[in-house]
């Protein structure tokens, strides 16, 4: 997967990745910065038991974002078909998002700072119109 060696199951075509191999799966599309910040919110119980250990997962929010994955503390995650591109889509839109900081951050300064013109020319300056 993506050069990531990990094990699928030939029925559904799920993948399990150890704990680091999400990571690793992230760093194909976004540096250390982007992949900062909390992966798992709104955890509850998954219907999946961990194919290494046979327990309950847990399955959360990956990022906050609509997208559920599972599972195990200790052994890794379960990503169902496709939710690596899916994956990898939600890193994309936050670098994406990264990137798109520093100039709103520049353009409010300047617009708070006067930048000439009116005030709608300021606001319109800001939107980029």
């Amino acid at each position: 997967m993506h050069g990531i060696p990990v094990d699928r199951c030939a029925a559904c075509h799920g993948s399990w990745l150890d704990p680091d191999e999400l990571g690793r799966l992230e760093a194909t599309v976004a540096d250390e910065e982007v992949r900062r910040g909390m992966i798992e919110y709104a955890e509850h119980p998954s219907e999946l038991p961990c194919p290494v250990c046979g327990r309950a997962m847990q399955a959360f929010n990956y990022r906050a974002y609509n997208l559920q994955l599972d599972t195990c503390e200790e052994h890794g995650y379960w990503l169902d078909e496709h939710e690596d591109r899916a994956v990898l889509d939600v890193i994309r839109e936050r670098r994406r998002g990264l990137q798109r900081a520093p100039a709103a951050e520049a353009a409010w300064y300047a617009a708070r700072r006067g930048g000439g013109g009116s005030f709608t020319d300021r606001v319109r300056r800001f939107f980029g119109r």
